[in-house]
């Protein structure tokens, strides 16, 4: 990264944590820096970078998140990797209506920068089918072996009959959708120093502001990827 962007006027460190990333046992300093191009008076941030400074060798890297733009981006450590060494997880509010966000999770073993976590393949893997059906249900389809199924009758008189005829079938088909990753909690299940991931995903009928719950979904990590052992789905 250029040495430039340290000196312009207008950014700003949002974040900060100590601890060792690189695993030779020394804490590191990690910061979070980005600009503020409409001023402090905007949540608004851009050109979002980490910096790590390796006290230990007096050295200081950069990392550049493919998506670096977006609100109140926040960073915390943690072992998710079972190594004993800790991870830095990114997490960026993208703005959007559907209320989805950009996460990362780096390792930074050996001063080596990996991707351990990437919103955007969370996303291209777990997609669903919302389907409404008659009598007041809507399917949340992943694939054809695995099905939720909503109970919408407490949405209300007047929201159904938009919907369902008198007798509980649809006027129209309706789909929906389920919105990219919303939500990604570190959360140590086992009590036992490693982190696993908790991921949600808003479920959206005719609109976004039509909601029907969440996808949820817990993530360990099996020495290559972040796989799911626990899903559920939460109803509002």
């Amino acid at each position: 990264m250029n040495s430039s962007f340290f000196n312009k006027s207008n950014v700003y460190v949002l974040d900060h944590q100590q601890g060792d990333v690189s695993g030779d046992s020394f804490d590191d300093h990690i910061y979070l820096l980005g600009e503020r191009p409409y001023g402090l008076e905007s949540p608004f941030v851009t050109n979002i970078t980490l910096m790590i400074q390796d006290k230990s060798i007096n050295k200081t890297y950069t990392i550049t998140p493919k998506n670096n733009s977006g609100y109140n981006p926040t960073l915390f450590l943690g072992d998710f990797t079972g190594d004993k060494v800790n991870n830095i997880l990114l997490s960026i509010d993208s703005g959007g209506s559907g209320g989805y966000a950009f996460y990362y999770i780096y390792t930074f073993v050996n001063n080596t920068p990996k991707v351990l976590f990437d919103h955007e393949v969370f996303d291209k893997h777990y997609t669903y089918k919302v389907i409404y059906q008659n009598n007041y249900q809507v399917d949340v389809l992943r694939d054809p072996s695995k099905k939720y199924i909503i109970d919408i009758k407490t949405k209300g008189k007047e929201y159904l009959s938009e919907i369902y005829t008198s007798e509980g079938f649809l006027k129209n088909p309706i789909e929906g959708w389920v919105n990219p990753l919303g939500g990604l909690y570190p959360i140590n299940f086992q009590r036992d120093g490693v982190y696993d991931l908790y991921a949600t995903q808003s479920i959206a009928g005719r609109y976004n502001a039509d909601s029907l719950g969440y996808v949820q979904t817990s993530l360990e990590w099996d020495g290559t990827n972040f796989i799911p052992f626990f899903q559920t789905v939460g109803i509002l």
